[in-house]
Parts: structure tokens; C-alpha cells; sequence
């Protein structure tokens, strides 16, 4: 039986829960949920899951609250249609009570959504009626000019295909299509009417808006001559399938005159109309403007009042509904109080009676988070969320995670500024809070993790000042430990320098890199050595940590077999192997002279196995007695291997037995199904129990290599990292600062290959290869450090929180982006 946690202990295990029962009155159900809502402290569960949702209680009221959310719905489209700001920051409004009638909403949204869509309505016809006066105007305005071009085009010879006649009076048809389609119109017309009619195309100067889109179309007036009713009806079935507009169009110019004054005198009309309308549907809008979020947030209310009470049950009486839920243990006083004063707003006589019962589930799972461990909380429930009173990995990957970020990524500068973004970010927080509904994606999540960026930036700087980059440079802070000679002209000379490490070398340099390795030709292989060695020394100490992070959990679950038989037989491999190696490399640093060639650990290792007890060459003798220290290793390692997958199954089998040993069979007759169908599912878990065991004891043994294999990485990504950082110095400032003139076109020169640079420097180093380095990271502690004790099989806590409600609601992040 697991303990308690303690206070201390509370950033390590989820928090504690319990399962309660409350009995609520029908007079005061609603007051005492929407109290509760307020709090946020009760994860409810839903006691009707066999029921059609129809069914339920309260399904008027949650079809009524959805009628208010669309009618809201709308209102706030059109108040964002206009671009009409409405306050970011106000006051959360208190849920309504149970029959809205404090506000009177539902009907005040009924008559505002009413007279909006018949404002909508008659300003729609009102524009479409302006638009089609202006198309008339302007096919006026072009009848005009065409044919005021010359009298001689009614008595000009207009000659047609078919008849071959001249001197015919034309019929002809004017009106307004859209410029686009003015190519196409030309070539039906000319294809279908065989050359028989004439069209003349004139461009509209200005764009009209179409009332339908509310975006601007080019059009053109055209006028189409023809002879004969055949064509015009052929002529006019082209117009309507293309979607031009035809208007009449007199010949005689004087009532063409005289219908375009009237248009005119009507176009002003008509603007004065849709100006006073357009100002009193903006005036109303503005209006709704400055409430439309609270009515959303007290229909939000109300409605998840009524379907969180649809999950209750109704008591055999019909007075009153029982409900069930998980709360937090140190939140019980706070829900009973709420209880008592949701029945008390109600003048409920009847209080509400909350019992804390006992259940075989396994409750949910909640850490207490801040601003700094949040983010990465999201990062390990990303992976899987923990199970119930587990070890909360994210306290640890508050440290380990930016450290081997900064292994990865290791250069002051480049760890500077993202030090300092994040430190921006940070201060700027209060300022960016109530407008990250407004930003998008990418803006949103480095929000969140700007606490991950400043601690990555500080790793990054931290592993750049033990190597000793800076864009890709070394600093010399500390001086140097070697004894370098004192004739001068080497240094102004091509010639290199040999130092001997066993002569020429002092001390062990303060921190870090000594400067002098900058400058070495065998910079890249002793940079090589160091780290990779340094990423299986960082690889074997973590996954180390993730085994006793296990023990502490068993220990917790009191699982004493998993302590023997798992905790002990991994820790015992692991070290046989890789802890060894490790030993070999501190050995080599501190016991081998560095003056003589140098046994390889590679080699040691692979002979560890496949040259098991067979003598050791000189030369890759590493020390005395190794050949007798590796057989036992080997041999103990392979030992923990039946161990790791044999001794518990067994151990539980033969307790299990022994359990059952006092039951006898009576009888062992064909028709007992019930013990037949037992002994069947009983089989099959010993199976599955075997089965488990031999996948976790394959994984491990396999994943000390892999893992290990995998921390090397840190190599890979730091070296990378470094020679790009090299190179991109060299191609670009390097090549400015030695080869170009220092005149005034240089320095310009110079300045442009500094921003090349620059920008290189920031889309690559950090962008790039910054995410790079944060995906490896990542990996890292998912798959190498938890997969050694973490389950990560439980669920979240997620109690019944009007916030919570409200943060995850589009429809409250589309009016801030009003």
C-alpha cells in the first residue's frame, strides 16, 4: 500500500486525490455547481454513460444554451466583420442564475439578432439597388460616347456574314459584365453568332464593390448590334450565361438625357439612405460591442453548469441529484464551503451532504506547476502523463534538460542571445498575457516556453565557456598551462610548434579548454576525444539517476520484487558494462602516460566479448589483471539476464499458488464453465506475464548499448555545431577582415558581408540548428533517462473550472482578435 506524500514531497508525486459523493437538493443543485465551477477544484464523473444523450436530464436547457451561443455567435461575427475593438481586459461576469432572467438575455439576443438581420437585410438591397443605378449611369455615360462619336454609324454599310446586305437598321442590347470575363464574352459571341453581331467593350474607370463579397470587381459596359430576333434572343441567353447584367439603353439621346438625371437625383438619394443606415447599424454594433463578451461568458457559464449537471444521477425519491467526482485532498474544506454557499445564495433549507468513499480507480493526475516548471510539465505529459503518485520527471528536466541542450549547442555567444530573448520575453510577460489570444502559433508556444529558452541560453553559454567558443574563437581569460619557447621567430614563421604534454605542460588549466587548443592541427581530434568520451560519462550518469529514480518507486508502490529482481540485476548490468568502460576512460586520464601510445578503449571493449579469456596483447593492455576483471564482468553481467527475466514471474507464480493451495476441487466435471473459463484467463496471464518480462529484459539489455550509443549525440551535435560555426566564420568575416581594403568601399563591402553573416548566423546557428539541438534534447529524456522508471499511464486531472472553460473556448479568441 503506497504512503502519503508529504508536504515535501509534493513537486516530486502528483498530488493526492479523493473520491467524493455529494447529495444535492433540486432547489439548490445549480447555485452549488456554479459555485464549484467557480473554484475549479472537482474533476465530476459522468454517472449516465449508458444513456442516450436525449435522455438526460436538462436537455432544453443545454439545446437553449446552444441557440444562445449561435445567436452570440453571430453578433460577434459582425461586430469582427466591422473591425469594431472590443476590450481585451474585463471583469469575468458571474454566472447567470438558473432561468437567465437577472438579464433577460435570451430575448435580449432574440430581438438584436432580429433587427440586425433586417438592418443586413435592407442595406443588402439598398446596395444592390445603388449598384445596379451606378451600372445604368455608366452604361448611359458609354451609350453617349459611342454614339456621339459620329453620326455616320447610322448610316455607315454595317455588312453581315449571312445576308450580305447593307444599310439595315441594327437592334442593339447594353450592359455590364466583369472585366475578366470580357475576353471569353467576346469569343462566345463571336463563335455563336457567326460574326453577325457587333460588340464595343468600354472600361469602367472605378471599382464597384460587390455587396455580395464586400470586394472590389472591375466591369466594362458593353453594346452588342444585331439584326433580328433570332440574335437578340441568342444574344441575350449569352449575356444571362456569362452573368452580364443587361439594361435598356433608348436611342434617341435626349431620353437617354433625361433618365440619367433621374438616376442620378436617385443615386443621391439612395447614398444618403445606406450612409444613415450603414451609422445605425454601426451605433448598434458599438452598442454590443462593450457587452457581447460578457453575454458570451455567462452563456458559457450556464450552459456548462447544465451539462456538468447532466452527468449527475437523480436519488430514488426524485428531490434531489447525487454526483460524483475526484477532488484534491487539501481542496475537500474548499468544496464543502462552496457547497454550503451555493445552498445558502439558493435559501435551500436542505444542505448539501458531500462523503468521501473508497474506490478500486485509479484517480488522476495533477502537478502543481509555476511559471518555470510549466512548460516543462508539457513536455512530459507530451511523452505521457504520469500515473498516479508517480515520480514527476519534469523537476528534473527543469535541470538536466537545459544542460544537455548546452552540451549540444555549447557557445556563449550563440547561448547569449537566447539568453537574452528569453530574459525578454520574461520581462515583457505581464505586457504579452492578456494579447497571446491574438498571436499566432509560433509567437504562442515561444510564450510559453520563454522560461525553457532562458535556461537553455544559460546551458548553452555555460558548455560554451567549458569549451571555450565563441564563434567558434577560444578566450584567453585564464592564460594557458603550456610552456611555450621563448625564440620569437617561430611565431612570426610558418614553421609549427611540437609541445610535449609530459614536458611542456604545467598544470591542469583552470576551466574548461586551454586556449592554446585553438591553435593546435590536432584541435578537431583531441575536441573528438573529449567530448565523445565526456557523452558516454554523461549518458551512463543519467541513465544511473533514471535506475534510482525506479528504486525510489518501488519503494513508494512497496514493489520489493522489483527491487531485487529489476532494480538490482539492471543497476548490476549496466555497470558491468558500461560503468566499466567508463572506468577505463577515467583510467586512461588519470594512470596512463600520455607521452606513449595510447591503448583503444574501442578495442578493449569489443575483446571484452568476442576474445572472452584469451591473453591481452601489450598494446592493448590497459592494466594489470584486466583480462581476469573483464571475464568476471562479462560473466556477472550475463547472469542478470535470467534474472531480470525469470525470478519475479516465478516468484509471483509460486505465491499465487500457494494462495490457491487451500482450494480444492470437488469435482472436475465437463460442465463446470465458470471454473473451466478461470482456469482458461489464468493461463493466459501467466502467458502475458512471461511474454512482458521477456519484452522489458530484451529492452533493457539492448538499450544499454543503444542508449548509450545514443548519448553520443551530444559528440555529433556539439562538433557540428562548432565546425559550422567555424567555417561560416571563415567564408564570410575572415575573409572580409584579411583580404579587404580598409578605404571607404572596403568598409562598406566589410559591413555587407557582416549582415551576410549575421543573417546566416541567426537562420542557421540558432534557428536551425538551435531547434536541432532542442528535438535531440528532447529524445534524450523521453527514450534514454524516463524509459528507465517512468509509465507515464495515467490521465489528467481536469476539474470543472469556468476558467479553464473559457481559455479553451474559439469562440472568446475569436472576438480578441477583434
Amino acid at each position: 500500500m503506497a504512503s502519503h506524500p508529504s508536504e515535501g514531497n509534493k513537486l516530486l508525486r502528483s498530488t493526492e486525490m479523493a473520491m467524493v459523493q455529494m447529495f444535492l437538493n433540486q432547489e439548490c443543485a445549480y447555485d452549488c455547481v456554479k459555485e464549484l465551477g467557480e473554484l475549479g477544484a472537482v474533476q465530476f464523473l459522468d454517472l449516465q454513460k449508458g444513456v442516450n444523450v436525449f435522455q438526460r436530464s436538462f436537455v432544453s436547457e443545454l439545446k437553449r444554451g446552444d441557440e444562445l451561443e449561435r445567436k452570440l455567435r453571430y453578433l460577434a461575427s459582425e461586430i469582427n466583420q466591422e473591425g469594431i475593438t472590443v476590450p481585451l481586459e474585463f471583469d469575468l461576469p458571474q454566472a447567470p442564475n438558473s432561468t437567465i432572467t437577472d438579464l433577460d438575455i435570451d430575448s435580449m439576443t432574440t430581438s438584436l439578432e432580429t433587427e440586425l438581420r433586417e438592418v443586413n437585410k435592407n442595406l443588402a438591397a439598398l446596395r444592390h439597388s445603388y449598384i445596379d443605378l451606378m451600372e445604368l449611369k455608366c452604361v448611359l455615360h458609354a451609350a453617349d460616347q459611342f454614339f456621339a462619336k459620329g453620326s455616320a454609324w447610322s448610316t455607315q454599310s454595317v455588312y453581315t456574314a449571312e445576308e450580305g446586305e447593307s444599310n439595315r437598321h441594327l437592334n442593339f442590347v447594353t450592359g455590364v459584365i466583369e472585366r475578366a470575363k470580357v475576353p471569353l464574352f467576346d469569343r462566345v459571341m463571336w463563335r455563336s453568332c457567326r460574326g453577325n453581331v457587333f460588340v464595343k467593350i468600354v472600361e469602367i474607370p472605378d471599382n464597384m464593390m460587390d455587396p455580395d463579397t464586400n470586394e472590389e470587381v472591375e466591369k466594362s459596359v458593353f453594346i452588342c448590334f444585331y439584326q433580328g430576333n433570332q440574335l437578340e434572343k441568342r444574344v441575350k441567353k449569352i449575356c444571362d450565361g456569362l452573368g452580364a447584367r443587361t439594361y435598356p439603353c433608348n436611342e434617341k439621346a435626349s431620353k437617354r438625357h433625361t433618365v440619367r438625371d433621374e438616376v442620378t437625383t436617385r443615386l443621391s438619394e439612395m447614398e444618403d439612405i445606406i450612409s444613415q443606415t450603414v451609422e445605425y447599424r454601426l451605433r448598434q454594433l458599438n452598442d454590443m460591442s462593450i457587452e457581447i463578451r460578457g453575454w458570451i461568458v455567462k452563456i458559457k457559464k450556464w450552459r456548462a453548469i447544465y451539462y456538468t449537471m447532466s452527468k449527475f444521477s437523480v436519488n430514488e425519491a426524485h428531490t434531489g441529484f447525487v454526483a460524483e467526482g475526484w477532488v484534491r485532498v487539501n481542496d475537500l474544506e474548499s468544496v464543502r464551503q462552496a457547497l454550503v454557499k451555493g445552498a445558502t445564495i439558493a435559501g435551500c433549507a436542505v444542505m448539501p451532504i458531500m462523503n468521501r468513499v473508497g474506490t478500486a480507480v485509479t484517480p488522476p493526475t495533477h502537478h502543481y506547476t509555476n511559471k518555470l516548471t510549466h512548460g516543462y510539465q508539457v513536455i512530459i505529459d507530451a511523452y505521457g502523463v504520469a500515473s498516479y503518485q508517480e515520480i514527476n520527471p519534469a523537476i528534473f528536466t527543469v535541470i538536466t534538460f537545459p544542460f544537455l541542450f548546452g552540451i549540444m549547442f555549447g557557445d556563449m555567444a550563440h547561448g547569449l542571445f537566447f539568453f537574452l530573448f528569453g530574459l525578454y520575453m520574461v520581462y515583457k510577460e505581464k505586457h504579452l498575457e492578456p494579447r497571446k489570444h491574438i498571436m499566432d502559433e509560433i509567437a504562442l508556444m515561444l510564450y510559453y516556453g520563454r522560461y525553457i529558452i532562458l535556461m537553455m541560453g544559460v546551458g548553452a553559454s555555460y558548455a560554451g565557456l567549458l569549451y571555450n567558443e565563441i564563434y567558434s574563437k577560444g578566450l584567453d581569460i585564464f592564460g594557458t598551462s603550456w610552456l611555450m619557447p621563448n625564440d620569437t621567430e617561430i611565431y612570426t614563421s610558418d614553421d609549427t610548434v611540437t609541445l610535449d604534454p609530459s614536458t611542456d605542460y604545467t598544470q591542469p588549466y583552470f576551466y574548461g579548454i586551454d586556449p592554446m587548443w585553438i591553435m593546435a592541427e590536432n584541435m578537431l581530434t583531441f575536441l573528438n576525444s573529449y567530448k565523445m568520451k565526456m557523452a558516454v560519462i554523461l549518458g551512463l550518469c543519467q541513465m544511473t539517476f533514471g535506475l534510482f529514480v525506479s528504486l525510489v518507486n518501488y519503494k513508494y508502490y512497496g514493489k520489493i520484487l522489483d527491487i531485487w529482481f529489476t532494480f538490482v540485476p539492471q543497476l548490476i548490468f549496466l555497470w558491468c558494462i558500461i560503468g566499466y568502460m567508463c572506468f577505463l576512460i577515467f583510467y586512461k586520464w588519470f594512470f596512463i602516460d600520455s607521452g606513449k601510445e595510447q591503448p583503444s578503449l574501442l578495442i578493449a571493449m569489443i575483446d571484452m566479448f568476442l576474445s572472452f579469456g584469451e591473453d591481452i596483447s601489450e598494446d592493448d593492455l590497459i592494466y594489470e589483471g584486466q583480462k581476469y576483471v573483464q571475464m568476471v564482468l562479462v560473466v556477472v553481467a550475463l547472469c542478470m539476464v535470467p534474472i531480470m527475466f525469470a525470478a519475479k514471474p516465478l516468484i509471483e507464480q509460486y505465491n499465487k499458488n500457494k494462495d490457491t493451495a487451500s482450494y480444492e476441487r470437488l469435482s472436475y466435471d465437463s460442465d463446470d464453465e465458470e471454473l473451466i473459463e478461470r482456469e482458461r484467463n489464468e493461463a493466459q496471464a501467466r502467458l502475458d506475464m512471461w511474454v512482458n518480462q521477456a519484452i522489458h529484459t530484451i529492452e533493457f539489455c539492448l538499450g544499454c548499448i543503444s542508449n548509450t550509443a545514443s548519448y553520443l549525440r551530444l559528440w555529433a551535435l556539439s562538433l557540428a555545431h562548432s565546425e559550422l560555426s567555424a567555417v561560416l566564420w571563415d567564408m564570410t568575416l575572415y575573409y572580409g577582415f584579411t583580404t579587404l581594403p580598409w578605404d571607404e568601399g572596403g568598409f562598406i563591402l566589410l559591413f555587407l558581408i557582416w549582415a551576410f553573416w549575421a543573417v546566416l548566423t541567426v537562420v542557421i546557428l540558432l534557428c536551425m540548428e538551435g531547434l536541432s539541438a532542442f528535438l535531440h534534447a528532447l529524445r534524450l529524456h523521453w527514450v534514454e533517462f524516463q524509459n528507465k522508471f517512468y509509465g507515464g499511464e495515467g490521465y489528467k486531472f481536469l476539474p470543472f473550472c469556468f476558467r479553464l472553460i473559457l481559455e479553451n473556448e474559439e469562440n472568446l479568441e475569436e472576438i480578441s482578435n477583434m
